[in-house]
């Protein structure tokens, strides 16, 4: 491992977190707020299922949003629905997600109509319309790498272990078509990309049984030597949907019946060229902006009106860098809310308010392709990427109205090709070329543990567990500590086509989803 010259502040922090660096494990606690304190620090959660009661208390790095955005903890009342999450056994919160009574959507009363299954004509998708159910968006996965973009779900009540075939398969659904989009889940809906023929369409099913919604055409499909079809993921936003083709066509639609709100060509628009595989950036949607990175001349990001698709702001990085395969993230340091990406050279730290690009960091970026996104917590973004590169932390500190970075250190201990990295306490866990699943200290970059057992792939949290999807073979669940690398199950996808399995495994309302080209498979993971 190579440590730059700010080695001295790493150690200093790992100083601080050491009497409890090995016994952290992450927890989430779920329930209804009880009560605030007056100077608002400490509050009290009552569990939806046990009723038992637990008062926490924040900390200067603690985060709190409320209905998907940034906020305070005196904002929250009583009654509003909650999921706190830990770093352990000492119970440090790292953020709270609240929501308030009326965001939650509400049942119509109405028994559903069984939906249409294959049919793309204007009266199926009245009939999808009708079909939406309500769920809580505490347990859905609206965009790509779940509700925060930090491949972490809050979901409980999950099965602890497998039986040698792996958790109950609930339905299959095939008519995809090729591609290697994920899924986004919401309000009984599942919205993944694909391909028909030539073309590449959006697509929305049935979260019940998987049939077909409806469909829409958005763009040619890219062909590509490594796979043909759509790479990125459509994100939900309320009643509407967007999607960007691997051509750089980007759409708002309608998500009940996939309507065409508006449309652009991003690299057209913005004067950008495609990337060799294709455009793979799933958009970010913060209150009424869209994110996106053209990587072109007049803009390596862009805000969009969320609405209409009218610029807002444009940010140019320093020597006008393509667009890389990542997709944005959003953290707040200080006062300052920016957007975080990886470009075809550096991971990029722009302004949300005024589009300008305030911090870059290129030592975890290769010259062919930087395909993970970044992840944030306490004020460090850690940042990876294959090809023989490794991994870089570096910790962002705001004055006024800009952040600046300083590198802690960088590591050939996490070379995260592809399939992302979560941060859970003070551990972070991924698969390090050529395909170990990898647990470091995220305070030093000392290796906890590795295992080459299961190979590369991608990974997703929930209710203690990582679910690890192979590129290539199985799916295994392993247990989130960083004392040892403890497997609890893991089976073989069945009907596997011959593609890598890239698309990330989705976990929503106690089910687990698993993309693989034409084929999706819905395994249900909840407890009985």
């Amino acid at each position: 491992m190579r440590r730059t010259p700010q080695a001295a502040l790493a150690l200093l922090f790992a100083i601080v977190v050491c009497a409890f660096a090995q016994s952290v494990q992450a927890g989430i606690f779920s329930g209804t707020v009880k009560s605030v304190s007056a100077d608002g620090k400490k509050f009290t959660i009552q569990s939806l299922k046990s009723k038992k009661t637990k008062t926490f208390q924040l900390s200067t790095s603690s985060s709190v949003s409320l209905n998907n955005k940034p906020s305070e903890l005196s904002k929250l009342q009583p009654g509003m629905k909650v999921s706190v999450f830990t770093a352990g056994s000492t119970d440090r919160v790292r953020k709270v997600i609240a929501r308030t009574a009326d965001s939650t959507p509400k049942p119509s009363g109405t028994k559903s109509t069984k939906p249409a299954t294959t049919s793309r004509k204007s009266s199926s998708r009245t009939t999808a319309a009708s079909n939406r159910t309500a769920n809580s968006s505490e347990t859905e996965w609206h965009q790509f790498r779940g509700p925060n973009r930090d491949n972490i779900s809050a979901e409980t009540g999950l099965l602890k272990s497998w039986p040698t075939d792996g958790p109950p398969l609930a339905w299959t659904a095939r008519g995809l078509g090729s591609g290697y989009s994920s899924l986004s889940v919401a309000k009984g809906h599942i919205y993944t990309m694909g391909t028909e023929g030539q073309n590449e369409i959006v697509i929305a099913l049935n979260e019940k049984d998987g049939s077909q919604l409806w469909s829409v055409t958005i763009s040619q499909s890219v062909r590509q030597s490594s796979g043909n079809g759509p790479r990125s993921t459509p994100t939900v936003d309320g009643d509407n949907v967007y999607a960007l083709g691997a051509g750089g066509d980007l759409f708002s639609l309608d998500a009940n019946s996939g309507k065409v709100n508006w449309k652009m060509n991003i690299l057209q628009q913005f004067e950008g060229s495609n990337i060799t595989w294709g455009i793979t950036e799933s958009v970010l949607i913060d209150g009424d902006k869209l994110i996106c990175s053209p990587g072109g001349k007049q803009a390596t990001m862009v805000a969009l009106n969320k609405n209409s698709g009218d610029v807002i702001w444009k940010a140019a990085a320093p020597g006008n860098p393509r667009a890389g395969y990542s997709s944005p993230i959003i953290a707040t340091v200080g006062n300052v809310r920016q957007y975080i990406t990886f470009t075809s050279n550096s991971v990029i730290g722009v302004n949300a308010t005024s589009g300008n690009v305030m911090w870059g960091n290129t030592s975890s970026a290769n010259g062919t392709a930087n395909a993970s996104a970044p992840v944030f917590a306490k004020n460090h973004v850690f940042s990876s990427s294959g090809y023989g590169t490794g991994g870089t932390l570096v910790q962002l500190s705001s004055t006024g109205n800009s952040t600046a970075a300083k590198q802690v250190y960088h590591t050939d201990d996490m070379k995260n090709h592809h399939g992302g990295m979560l941060i859970l306490g003070d551990y972070l866990y991924g698969s390090n070329d050529p395909g170990i699943l990898t647990c470091i200290d995220l305070t030093t970059g000392k290796v906890a543990w590795k295992n080459r057992s299961v190979g590369k792939g991608s990974i997703t949290f929930a209710d203690g567990h990582i679910y690890l999807r192979s590129e290539r073979g199985p799916v295994a669940l392993v247990e989130a500590k960083p004392g040892s690398y403890l497997e609890k199950g893991r089976f073989n996808q069945p009907n596997r086509s011959n593609a890598s399995s890239w698309s990330h495994p989705v976990i929503a309302n106690g089910k687990l989803y698993l993309r693989d080209q034409d084929l999706l498979l819905c395994y249900d993971v909840k407890a009985k």
